[in-house]
């Protein structure tokens, strides 16, 4: 793909991030408010999804930042560090609580009679502490000193024999505020080795064990449906309740696959991209793909609580009964309006 000015690049960035932010902050509020009002949903497992939600919601806020990480910008030390720790921490946060949300769920699943005794469900806070306290710490590495920063002006100190003019243009230098001066590489290939693909792969190998589960127990019904027809009518093909299992199974499958192929497949791609960069030194950011791929690659990935919450009747009912009410009042108005003209 081309490459673009910073004009450009900014452009870009707005009319990609722009919608998919809004979608997110707008659909996080409204699951969250039905959760909040319905009374039945206030419990462990739905606090760990509120956690999410939240995460989510501030990871759709700062949506249209985290493109522009990879933009060189004209501050100071401190903002520029507030600038990239901020929403990398928020997106850590993200993931690790949809890590505890896909763990909370499996064992709920796994061990059904005793997934109260985990300690997901007797220390609650310290399980939502794990969710947020690492990413902040991971995050802030930088501001403790981890960071490129010192060396513009280490250089600048060591040559400050030159003449005035090449000190102005260091000066200038130190001005500059870039990712590469905040995250060093060991940084980066940590964070995408050691914390985002051991998460995401963790998440896979969690669902696919959940569908191994649930295909067997999918067996166990079939077989049991089959000894049953066998008594009473003595037949051999499958019967119309299997077939309707079978089918619900393989709908459960094909809607996973889908979603880790629009959700995930995009921001693996993006995370390639960006350890590619690194590797050849290649200066992706310039280049309109590279955008493209991060905007809905992140975006697409912060969708994932959307469907998981939005797949529920229960967290969309208050807010459904409201607009319900709200449409019937409108529509009320306008009749009592024509009747008395």
């Amino acid at each position: 793909m081309d490459s673009l000015d910073q004009q450009g690049r900014e452009r870009l960035i707005f009319y990609l991030t722009v919608p998919l932010s809004s979608i997110i902050i707008f659909s996080n509020l409204f699951i969250i408010i039905g959760i909040a009002c319905n009374r039945q949903l206030h419990n462990t497992p739905n606090y760990f999804f509120l956690s999410l939600l939240v995460a989510d919601l501030c990871t759709g806020i700062t949506l249209p930042f985290i493109p522009r990480m990879t933009l060189d910008r004209k501050l100071d030390f401190k903002q520029c560090l507030v600038m990239y720790i901020f929403p990398n921490f928020l997106f850590l946060s993200f993931l690790f609580n949809l890590v505890m949300v896909h763990y909370e769920r499996y064992l709920c699943i796994v061990s059904p009679l005793h997934h109260s005794q985990f300690w997901v469900h007797r220390c609650f806070p310290l399980a939502l502490l794990t969710a947020w306290l690492p990413p902040l710490l991971y995050a802030s590495l930088p501001a403790f000193g981890w960071n490129n920063w010192v060396e513009p002006i280490s250089n600048k100190s060591s040559d400050s024999s030159r003449i005035s003019s090449a000190s102005r243009n260091s000066s200038k230098v130190d001005e500059v505020c870039s990712y590469k001066l905040v995250f060093p590489k060991a940084f980066i290939y940590l964070e995408v080795c050691g914390l985002v693909l051991p998460a995401m792969l963790s998440i896979a190998a969690m669902t696919g064990r959940v569908l191994w589960i649930a295909r067997k127990q999918l067996q166990d019904i079939c077989k049991l449906h089959r000894a049953v027809d066998r008594l009473q009518q003595q037949q051999q093909q499958p019967s119309d309740h299997e077939q309707q299992l079978n089918l619900r199974y393989a709908k459960c499958v094909a809607a996973v696959s889908l979603t880790f192929l629009v959700c995930w497949v995009p921001y693996i791609i993006y995370q390639l991209m960006s350890v590619t960069a690194l590797q050849t030194g290649v200066s992706l950011p310039s280049s309109s793909l590279y955008i493209i791929m991060s905007c809905t690659g992140i975006g697409s990935m912060a969708i994932i609580p959307l469907i998981l919450g939005l797949a529920n009747k229960q967290y969309t009912e208050p807010i459904s009964r409201l607009m319900l009410k709200l449409r019937n009042r409108w529509r009320g108005g306008q009749n009592n309006r024509d009747i008395a003209l």
